[in-house]
């Protein structure tokens, strides 16, 4: 029941190599070509953690130094700090192994061709010389920011936007329907497990096609709705990228309170999803409510 255990050496969290590796990253970033290569060893290699290539024999240290005049040539508001929480450690191996320093930073940054922004945690492993110079440097770190900076040089298109389809006609429907007080109509176009957000909501709620029904003939009870008025026109979206299916619509609500008379607009911007069907999946409501509280 009770495996058995075996040292392989000794882990620190205070090291002169812990300092030497966080001292040339930082040299990294602020463009210290020159500092960084009196850390690294002359036989240095750099890896990608999460290469797929069998064959892959690292980049030297020549390649390295490159890269920092590159990152500070192509990078804005660079900050690369520890993780929160989180602490190198240096661990001596026994054996051949050596010294190992593993790090957990996080990376901040806008690429200045692309607008792409670096938001993410890095982990690496650096392996010392005996003179505590850095001799290989492995990273993982995650690939999607990379590859949408590498897309984002060539133009590319994601679909077709239409002003006029049947999924539109949907939307205008139940605008149709609501203006009118016709809560039965307007929900029948969604689908029995759809999901409607406002900005009113907390960031993962949302209310199911019971719940909006029953809050819109609850606000009909203190409220008339005059008009709901098209602003400019809508869009279908019909994405090639996860096959998505989108109207986005812009209006001003016109209402006036029962109790005095008092009359509101209500700017609103709907984002509808559809499925295949022709059925309405989610509504995304761009207002708030607040307005409603006017004395």
């Amino acid at each position: 029941m009770y495996s058995q255990t075996k040292k392989n050496g000794t882990v620190y969290n205070e090291h002169p190599a812990i300092n030497a590796v966080e001292s040339m990253m930082q040299a990294y970033f602020s463009g210290d070509t020159d500092k960084v290569a009196s850390y690294l060893a002359d036989d240095f290699k750099s890896y990608q953690g999460t290469s797929l290539n069998k064959d892959d024999k690292g980049n030297d240290k020549e390649w390295f130094l490159r890269s920092v005049k590159w990152v500070n040539e192509n990078w804005s508001y660079v900050t690369f700090k520890r993780t929160p929480g989180a602490y190198p450690d240096a661990i001596e191996y026994k054996g051949d192994s050596g010294l190992w320093v593993q790090t957990w930073d996080h990376l901040k940054a806008i690429d200045n061709k692309t607008g792409v922004k670096l938001d993410m945690p890095i982990h690496r492993l650096y392996q010392m010389a005996s003179d505590n110079k850095i001799k290989t440097m492995i990273t993982y770190d995650n690939d999607l920011p990379w590859a949408e900076r590498r897309r984002s040089f060539a133009p590319r298109t994601n679909g077709t936007i239409y002003n006029n389809h049947d999924n539109i006609n949907t939307v205008r429907l139940v605008v149709g329907a609501l203006e009118n007080g016709d809560a039965d109509k307007a929900f029948s176009y969604f689908t029995e497990n759809a999901m409607f957000t406002n900005l009113d909501m907390a960031d993962g709620e949302s209310n199911t096609l019971a719940e909006e029904k029953a809050g819109f003939l609850d606000m009909l009870k203190n409220w008339t709705i005059e008009s709901i008025d098209v602003q400019g026109y809508p869009d279908y979206l019909e994405y090639e990228l996860g096959n998505a299916k989108v109207v986005q619509s812009w209006w001003i609500i016109r209402m006036a309170r029962k109790s005095d008379g008092k009359k509101v607009k209500l700017p609103v911007m709907l984002i509808h999803d559809f499925n295949d069907e022709g059925m309405i999946i989610r509504e995304a409501g761009y207002y708030t409510l607040a307005a409603l509280n006017v004395k």
